[in-house]
Formats: C-alpha cells, sequence, structure tokens
C-alpha cells in the first residue's frame, strides 16, 4: 500500500520544479506560464528507509525493494475554478483521486517568474485555493441532497453532508467536520475540503533554515504542524548530484535532510501510516500499512491467500533483528515472538507469516 498525494497551488508557484525534483524527473514541464500542465503527471518514488538497507545487509538479500509514494503534480488552480476557469473542472478531480494534498505555497520574491497576483501574499494563495475547494464541495453536497438524489445516500451520509453544508453557509473551517465525525466516515463522503492537508512553503536558498517574512506570517495563520519549507530549486540541484557530491553541498547550505525525507515523514504522520519488513536470502521488503493494524490485515497487504489462511506471524522488531545479525540468533536469543490474529503490527517489525492455503 502505497499512498498518492497531489501537488496543488496556483501557477508558477514551483509545482512542477517540485515535483520533478521528488521524482528526479524531467515529465513536468517547467515553464513560466499557466496551464503549463495540463494532465496530471504521476511519479512513483521508492521511500528511503535506512532500514531497509540494514537488513539486505544481514540477510544477504539478492533484492531491495522499497515501499513507495505516488506524487501527482495537477496544474494550477486559478480563481474561479470551481466554476471551470482555467480548467477548473479537469483539475479538481484530479484532486478528488488523491490521498492527501500539499498545498505549494510561493514564499519567494522573483523579477523572472510571472506571479498571477500582484504581490506574493501565502496566506491569500493558500485561501484561494481552499475557497475553490469548497465551492466545489458545495456544488456536490447540494447536488447529493437534492430530493431526487437523496434516496442514494444513507442516513449517516446525509447527516455529514448537512454538517459540512452548515460550515460552508457559515464560512466556518470545515477541519471541524473532523472534530464531530471519524476519518473513516469522512473519507466515504469524499470532500476535498476534508482530505489530509501538507503546506509547502517554497523559498529561496537564504530562507531554507529560518524561513522569511512570507513563512512567518503563514505559520502564523496556518501553523507549523503540517507545514514545511523548502526550496524546489535546490531539491532540483541535490537530485542531480551524486552521493557525496550530494553530501557535500547539503553540508554546504547547512540542509540536514532533503525535502524528499521531510516531506515522507510528515505524510506518513499525516495519514496515520507505518512500515514493516519482511527479510531473507531473495529479498527484503517495505511494506506500508494503516496504524493499529492487525497481524492477519497485513499479511493481506503482501497476498490476500497469507490473510485468509493467517496462522501466526513470526516476529521480531527491527532492533532486535539488527541486534541479533538475523532470524537465527533473534530465534536462539529469545527475541522471536509468536504473534496471532489480535497482534497489532508496529513500526519496524520484521515478519514471517505462515498460513494455509
Amino acid at each position: 500500500m502505497g499512498f498518492k498525494c497531489g501537488i496543488v497551488g496556483l501557477p508558477n508557484v514551483g509545482k512542477s520544479t517540485l515535483f520533478n525534483a521528488l521524482t528526479n524527473s524531467s515529465k513536468a514541464q517547467a515553464e513560466n506560464f499557466p496551464f503549463c500542465t495540463i494532465d496530471p503527471n504521476i511519479g512513483i518514488v521508492p521511500v528511503p528507509d535506512e532500514r531497509l538497507d540494514k537488513l539486505v545487509s544481514i540477510s544477504n538479500s539478492k533484492k531491495k525493494i522499497n515501499t513507495t509514494i505516488s506524487f501527482v503534480d495537477i496544474a494550477g488552480l486559478v480563481k474561479g475554478a470551481s466554476k471551470g476557469e482555467g480548467l477548473g473542472n479537469k483539475f479538481l478531480s484530479h484532486i478528488r483521486e488523491v490521498d492527501a494534498i500539499i498545498h505549494m505555497i510561493r514564499c519567494f520574491d522573483s523579477d523572472d517568474i510571472q506571479n498571477v497576483n500582484p504581490n506574493v501574499d501565502p496566506v491569500r494563495d493558500l485561501e484561494i485555493i481552499e475557497t475553490e475547494m469548497k465551492l466545489a464541495d458545495l456544488e456536490s453536497i447540494q447536488k447529493r441532497l437534492d430530493k431526487k438524489n437523496k434516496k442514494n445516500s444513507s442516513e449517516d451520509e446525509i447527516k455529514i453532508l448537512e454538517s459540512a453544508l452548515k460550515y460552508i453557509n457559515n464560512d466556518q473551517s470545515m477541519e471541524m467536520l473532523h472534530q464531530d465525525y471519524s476519518k473513516k466516515e469522512l473519507l466515504q463522503i469524499g470532500l476535498l475540503s476534508t482530505k489530509p492537508k501538507l503546506y509547502v512553503c517554497n523559498v529561496d536558498e537564504k530562507s531554507i533554515s529560518e524561513g522569511n517574512k512570507y513563512t512567518n506570517s503563514f505559520i502564523k495563520k496556518f501553523g507549523e504542524k503540517n507545514t514545511i519549507l523548502i526550496s524546489a530549486d535546490i531539491e532540483n540541484q541535490i537530485n542531480q548530484l551524486e552521493n557525496e557530491e550530494k553530501n557535500n553541498y547539503m553540508k554546504m547550505i547547512k540542509l540536514k535532510e532533503t525535502g524528499l525525507n521531510i516531506l515522507i515523514k510528515k505524510g506518513y504522520q499525516l495519514l496515520e501510516l507505518e512500515t514493516f519488513f519482511t527479510s531473507g536470502p531473495e529479498e527484503s521488503r517495505a511494506w506500508t500499512i494503516p496504524t493499529n493494524c492487525t497481524a492477519p490485515k497485513a499479511a493481506g497487504y503482501i497476498h490476500t491467500d497469507f490473510e485468509k489462511g493467517f496462522i501466526r506471524a513470526e516476529t521480531v522488531s527491527f532492533q532486535e533483528f539488527f541486534k541479533n545479525n538475523g532470524w537465527i540468533n533473534s530465534k536462539n536469543n529469545g527475541k522471536m515472538r509468536l504473534e496471532g490474529k489480535d497482534y497489532i503490527v508496529k513500526d519496524g517489525d520484521v515478519l514471517n507469516f505462515r498460513f494455509n492455503t
């Protein structure tokens, strides 16, 4: 189970540059005019994990298979997108298909890069996008609550839609729905405004560490919990370099971690995901699962037969697997456990499933 993040923002805020950096590709046309990216580009990126590298070494595995994250570069939204302005309807339909939204916000000055608004104002820019999503949701909710369509929705769905309509009409934050309903319930309704969000402030090189007046005003308004400072240009440069050059360059500009790593960590927290591993001589592999996932459900992410015929999971924490240099010593030293159907898999568990076919 990977997850899919849609990168959205106004035109020319650096979405395609970030996408190219993250996916190390030149699929997106990073051109300096609106609507250069019409159909969404999708890049599937392996999730870096040092633990997996260590497992490959311990098990002497022939193959290493990372879990993945998909980034979707969605063309720039403009004011009026919910009414079809620009390429609005198409863009909004692409946003519906992602698990989480990465809001790309311009937080840099440049005479070379055209800005669709007269000045740089990240708070205003985000509010434009959020308003367009809210207006698109409003139209969707009104259609679904229309008498002739209402019969297609359950009572619970109607209740959520009515609550959402109330919040929109009163110009209140749709985040309040998360206090009233579970994540699963909101997911089934499929509203744009309730999707998990990360905010990426695109800054120039000198603002990466400390931020600037634009990021300060943005964080003051929206908080820093889901806000990340990234320089899309710098990320692109880093991705062109080999390992040693990359490390030296990052030290020089005092960058401890790449934007990709930070995005993935924040994305996992936001979507409540974690990783378990399988490891042996043929391959070591990382698997993404939701938090609080039972052992049979985790087995099902490998193959549905594993879940149906689940008997037991041979389980070692990554730390013990590493400390004991693999399965045999972990077992001999009493660090391997046999876990049953009720076991909740923990992040970093190394698992071997026993099952009937």
